[in-house]
């Protein structure tokens, strides 16, 4: 009888050997089927890692989208980010058929040039940074995006007139045509205060 246990004793050395490897074999071939794609040197991942104000000389800050580490893990980050910064480009260059491209048809119905016009006329954005994103109901999502626009006080929006407004606004963005465009929000009166 004392045969017996010292031949199972032999075989479980081995088994648990070859299932120990096969875990981690299968773990790490799991890493890297699953890994995010490192993006290409042409387009690099912008991690903003400070929001440290800056002086009114220098605002609003840089023009080039960021994202917090947060954001840059979410699948849709790369999608989001070329979205938003078509999006501020065009803005900040007074693009409006460029904006067109990257908004819904929802919302360029409810801004036709003339209003957008009037609404950007002498604004600039820059320190723009996405927080999160969400995903929403029927494969949209929700993008919490900070930024701080320039504008000539009159073209301020009434309720906070001023040169210079730090912004936190939730983008909805929805699949429309070939890919994501920011939908029209109904928000009155979206986070803000004055630099």
């Amino acid at each position: 009888m004392t045969a017996q246990p010292a031949s199972r004793q032999r075989w479980l050395v081995p088994v648990l050997v070859v299932v120990v490897s096969v875990t981690v074999g299968g773990g790490l071939l799991a890493r890297e089927l699953y890994r995010r794609p490192q993006a290409s040197p042409s387009e690099p991942i912008v991690v903003a890692t400070s929001t440290a104000p800056l002086s009114p000389a220098q605002e609003p800050g840089p023009d080039k989208v960021g994202v917090t580490p947060q954001a840059a893990m979410h699948p849709q980050d790369d999608a989001v980010r070329n979205v938003l910064q078509t999006y501020f480009d065009s803005i900040n260059t007074r693009d409006y058929k460029k904006w067109s491209t990257v908004v819904s048809n929802a919302r360029r119905a409810a801004q036709p040039y003339d209003t957008w016009n009037k609404g950007v006329r002498s604004s600039k954005d820059g320190s723009i940074l996405v927080y999160r994103i969400e995903a929403g109901a029927q494969n949209s999502l929700r993008v919490l995006v900070g930024f701080t626009s320039t504008q000539n006080v009159e073209d301020a929006p009434e309720w906070i007139q001023a040169t210079c407004i730090h912004w936190r606004l939730m983008f909805p963005m929805v699949i429309e045509g070939n890919g994501f465009k920011i939908d029209k929000t109904d928000e009155q009166h979206p986070d803000a205060d004055k630099c």
